[in-house]
């Protein structure tokens, strides 16, 4: 197979531009070496390691290099005259752009073409990219281009289309946006989205790649929509978008609470998350920061500072999200994911970018841009779908702060009174510091109101304006599944709220010790009752709970978001954690199960159909044994001192069971 050299004056250029191109090959990747920088941090191109790349990836085969810019092109002449003859006989220099070509020249040479049509192939890498232009060029204009590129425009009839039904509680909210989105980008194909509501009256389309266009839609339960396809991956893309209708948009999320449920439950005082409490009121005030007067600095240094700023919420927004999978759960933790996604929505930092270049200040672009976005939901009907409004705000203000070098450190305690909770600070609440959380404004179905169940924590929505007056450290009385709330109680309200949290403890004190007890029906028959862990702390929580052991362990919580995958003895010392934590109860390991929503980093998968059901589980562990063996090895240690089982996901086959059980014995 045909070997390729990447020769760039930027070593993070080589590695990203070799990552996207990597994940475009189906099957055995050809073999890449960089000659990138003078080292990771300093621009430049030294010839010596030109020549050692070209060494390294050399077969009968050929080579063929790529080159950034102009003097990356003279380090590579330069380093064939440091080859032996018959080496540099078998190299190729291609004049190819760096990124496009090299993605074509990755795919031709997987294909085991010659070095010479490797070659070509990614010289024409443009042809596309040009016909397409120049078509659209002409077009505005009235001539033809004589271009012999077959252009696909979203301006004729489709390639693909489908009927979708949306089909879950909430419509198409955050998440399951979220989950369209990613799924549109992994194809090659422009798609666009239409309601087709209120019999066809909102005919406008959007992009299916744009989180904040999606969520605009106002899809909610019941509704249809209609999706159009063009480009290359058109069918594939159609296909793969129709499967996650078909599987509930992957949506396993709660059902609004019952007090959210039917008219007039919009406005008003209403339970949020049930629990009572007493406690002094503490009040916090909108950390908005305040956006500045002028901010110097040409449009370039402008977008440089709201990158940096982005990537900073971003990482806030991971340990957010980290967090809250670790107290929460996942399907919580899922919020935050797509929050993440909405820092690279095309829509929003094209509109960001227009405004800078037109002379505004970051933060001013970034602030108009996103309420241009949150604003979009304020007008919808459904009140869960509005409700995603504050969160846009809430994920603007974080990139906000960062550009501006504002606080955004959340310390609460008592009774929490605020206007509204963002995600992120709800996330902050300690449930053993926070008796309970009023808010003036506020929904039951808004993300904050999800983390306050998930964390045991009181909460009422809809007080008013009103009970912003309240000054700090007034008593307060809250029975939040009653949706009831005293400022300032009296003795004897005190005294009926004191009986309502004795009654509620002893409920819960009662179910505690029933937990203890075996479960067996009343014919005698012993239910084990097992947790579903995905984590040390799931582990724990589980045992505290008196759970008999762990059903499943999902182990892709070692390797999700990480750099490289973890030893074989970091493995095992999760792993025996959690055996340790039930005391001899039996316990399931799962093998790694990732691939389709799941993608680890450091391992690059080329784009499905159908990524849910192709290499995915036990095929993608397959396809690398070192890493299989590695996890086997780990939970086989554990074996030795405690009840162990191994569960394999995603089983097509009766042979892969058969390979993955070699593998064990």
């Amino acid at each position: 197979m045909v070997g390729i050299v990447v020769v760039s004056h930027s070593w993070a250029l080589a590695r990203a531009a070799v990552a996207l191109a990597t994940q475009m090959v189906a099957g055995e990747s050809p073999r890449v070496a960089l000659a990138a920088g003078l080292d990771e941090e300093t621009f430049g191109t030294n010839p010596v390691s030109v020549r050692e790349a070209i060494e390294e990836v050399d077969s009968p085969d050929g080579v063929v290099v790529l080159c950034d810019l102009g003097s990356a092109i003279l380090s590579a002449e330069m380093a064939l005259e440091f080859l032996a003859d018959d080496v540099r006989d078998r190299v190729l220099i291609s004049a190819a752009p760096l990124v496009e070509g090299l993605v074509v020249a990755l795919v031709t040479a997987a294909g085991g073409a010659p070095a010479s049509e490797v070659a070509a192939e990614a010289t024409n890498a443009l042809a596309g990219k040009i016909g397409q232009l120049s078509t659209a060029a002409a077009s505005a204009e009235g001539t033809p281009t004589g271009s012999e590129v077959l252009v696909v425009s979203d301006d004729g009839p489709p390639a693909a289309s489908a009927i979708l039904v949306v089909d879950i509680p909430h419509g198409l909210h955050a998440r399951p946006a979220a989950r369209l989105v990613s799924t549109v980008r992994g194809f090659d194909a422009r798609v666009r989205l239409r309601s087709l509501a209120d019999d066809g009256a909102n005919v406008a389309a959007v992009s299916a790649s744009s989180m904040s266009a999606v969520s605009t839609l106002g899809a909610r339960q019941g509704d249809r929509l209609e999706l159009s396809a063009w480009g290359r991956e058109a069918a594939k893309a159609r296909d793969a978008v129709v499967a996650l209708a078909e599987r509930g948009w992957d949506e396993t999320a709660d059902a609004p609470p019952a007090a959210d449920r039917g008219p007039g439950r919009d406005t008003g005082l209403t339970p949020a998350s049930p629990g009572v409490a007493i406690g002094p009121a503490h009040l916090i005030e909108s950390g908005r920061p305040a956006l500045p007067d002028h901010e110097p600095g040409a449009p370039d240094a402008q977008w440089a500072r709201l990158a940096k700023a982005i990537e900073l919420a971003r990482a806030d927004i991971e340990q957010t999200r980290a967090w809250v999978a670790t107290t929460a759960g996942q399907d919580d933790a899922a919020i935050f994911e797509a929050h993440a996604l909405f820092l690279e929505d095309p829509a929003l930092l094209d509109d960001v970018r227009a405004r800078i270049d037109a002379g505004e200040g970051a933060a001013r672009a970034w602030d108009a841009a996103v309420t241009r976005t949150a604003d979009g939901f304020v007008g919808l009907s459904d009140s869960y779908q509005r409700g995603r409004a504050a969160d846009v705000h809430s994920i603007g203000d974080q990139v906000l702060r960062h550009l501006l070098g504002a606080s955004a450190t959340l310390k609460a305690q008592g009774v929490v009174i605020a206007t509204d909770l963002t995600p992120a600070e709800a996330a902050q609440l300690d449930r053993h510091s926070v008796q309970a959380v009023v808010l003036a404004g506020g929904s039951p179905t808004s993300h904050a109101a999800i983390l306050a169940r998930a964390y045991g924590i009181p909460m009422v929505t809809g007080a008013g304006p009103q009970i912003l007056d309240v000054r700090e450290g007034t008593p307060i009385a809250a029975d939040a599944a009653l949706a009831e709330i005293v400022v300032d109680p009296s003795g004897d309200v005190l005294a009926s709220f004191r009986d309502r949290i004795t009654a509620r403890a002893s409920e819960l004190a009662e179910a505690a010790a029933a937990a203890a007890v075996p479960a067996t029906t009343r014919d005698g028959v012993e239910i084990a009752v097992l947790a579903n862990v995905g984590s040390v702390d799931d582990a724990l929580a589980g045992a505290t709970a008196h759970a008999d052991g762990a059903g499943l362990v999902r182990t892709e919580f070692l390797f999700v978001g990480k750099a490289a995958a973890p030893s074989r003895d970091e493995q095992e010392q999760i792993y025996r954690a959690i055996a340790e934590s039930f005391d001899g109860g039996r316990v399931v390991l799962r093998t790694l199960d990732v691939g389709g929503d799941k993608p680890l980093p450091f391992l690059p998968q080329a784009a499905e159909a159908n990524p849910f059901l192709g290499e995915r589980g036990i095929r993608l562990t397959l396809r690398h044994p070192a890493l299989f063996l590695d996890q086997l090895v780990a939970m086989c240690r554990v074996a030795r001192d405690h009840p162990i089982s191994v569960m394999f996901p995603m089983v097509a086959t009766v042979a892969e069971v058969v390979a993955a059980r070699r593998v064990v014995d």
